[in-house]
C-alpha cells in the first residue's frame, strides 16, 4: 500500500494511555470508523488484498472486527461469521480460552459456521500480542477449511504478535505502528 494511504490511516487512529488498565496503550479504531474517507480507504484496501482468492466466509472478531469484516464479506460476495464472547451465540458453539495482555478471556463460534469447502478470512481491527486471533485461528482451523487468511487493520510491531501464529499462517496488516 502506498505510503500516503498508510499515513492517512495512521492519522485516523487515536492512542489512549492506561486503557483498559494502567500500563496499556490502547489504539482506538473507532476514530477511523467514524471518518468516512478513512473507513472507505481501509475497506477498499482489504478488498484488494482478498479479491480473487475464492473467499467464501469472513470471520469477524467481537466487536471491532465486525465493522470491516462485515463490509469485506459484502464486497467479496462472501458470508459473514461472528466470533463472540461466551453466551452471545444462540446455537451450538465451540469455545477457546486465551491469554490477553491484561488477563484471560474466551471466545466462541457456531459449530456449523465453517465447512471444509470454505476459504476464510479471519478479520480483526488490531494485532497486539495475538491471543484473541490465534484462539480464533485455532477454532476455525479445527473446522478444516480449505484455506485461512488472517487480516488486521493495525499491527503493533513492538508487541510481536505475529510470532504467536503458526509459521504457515498468512497474516496481513494494512498499517504497522
Amino acid at each position: 500500500m502506498e505510503k500516503e494511504k498508510v499515513e492517512r490511516i495512521k492519522a485516523s487512529l487515536r492512542a489512549i494511555p492506561d486503557f483498559p488498565v494502567k500500563g496499556i496503550l490502547f489504539w482506538d479504531v473507532t476514530t477511523l470508523f467514524k471518518d468516512a474517507e478513512a473507513l472507505h480507504l481501509v475497506c477498499g484496501e482489504l478488498k484488494n488484498l482478498y479479491e480473487g482468492l475464492g473467499v467464501t466466509k469472513v470471520v469477524g472478531i467481537e466487536a471491532r472486527g465486525f465493522v470491516c469484516g462485515a463490509i469485506l464479506a459484502h464486497e467479496l460476495g462472501a458470508g459473514f461469521v461472528p466470533v463472540r464472547k461466551p453466551g452471545k451465540l444462540p446455537a451450538d458453539t465451540v469455545r477457546k480460552s486465551y491469554q490477553k495482555e491484561y488477563g484471560v478471556d474466551e471466545i466462541e463460534i457456531h459449530r456449523d459456521a465453517i465447512t471444509e469447502d470454505d476459504v476464510v478470512v479471519l478479520h480483526d481491527d488490531l494485532l497486539a500480542t495475538g491471543g484473541t486471533m490465534v484462539a480464533a485461528y485455532e477454532l476455525v482451523r479445527s473446522m478444516n477449511p480449505k484455506k485461512i487468511y488472517v487480516s488486521f487493520i493495525v499491527e503493533l510491531e513492538e508487541l510481536d504478535g505475529r510470532k504467536a501464529f503458526p509459521d504457515d499462517a498468512e497474516v496481513s496488516s494494512l498499517v504497522v505502528c
